[in-house]
């Protein structure tokens, strides 16, 4: 089975076993690394939710559900290791409804090229126009900067 058939497969049962729960797929990924195969699965919690982060009974609850329903399915013929986890703290905002979700926080950005001789930068989240540009406000200095001129955002963990 292909990679892309595999993360749609899998999103789909986990889906199916999440339906009715506090939870969500933030994201599916399925890729060789070095010698192994890994599956990972990330969860979320919806942004109206009471908890803000996914605990780990949740997760080692999908883990058992899916490792039992792949094994059962037998959809993956090479060997691979699955893991199930939260986005993290420092989760990558790759939803457009993550900048609505977390406007107001600090984020790391990583540009593709230097902006005001920058490659990266931390930057208060504004939020993100219909034109997919992303709003951020440095140091009181507005900016707006494409979508597709930022390699990487990510929600800054802040101690």
């Amino acid at each position: 089975m292909a990679k892309e058939d595999v993360v749609s497969r899998v999103k789909e049962l986990a889906e199916e076993y999440i339906c009715g729960r506090d939870l969500e797929i933030y994201n599916v990924e399925y890729r060789k690394e070095g010698p192994e195969w890994k599956l990972r699965v990330y969860l979320d919690k919806p942004a109206d939710c009471e908890q803000e982060f996914v605990n780990i009974e949740e997760c080692e609850e999908v883990n058992r559900y899916l490792s039992e329903k792949l094994d059962e399915l037998d959809l993956i013929a090479r060997q691979y290791t699955i893991e199930v986890s939260s986005p993290g703290m420092d989760r990558e905002l790759i939803h457009d409804k993550d900048f609505d979700r977390f406007a107001g926080r600090i984020v790391d950005v990583k540009l593709y090229e230097p902006m005001n001789g920058q490659k990266s930068f931390e930057a208060e989240l504004v939020g993100r126009t219909e034109e997919d540009v992303i709003q951020l406000d440095l140091d009181g200095e507005r900016l707006e900067i494409p979508h597709k001129k930022i390699s990487k955002i990510n929600l800054a963990v802040i101690f």
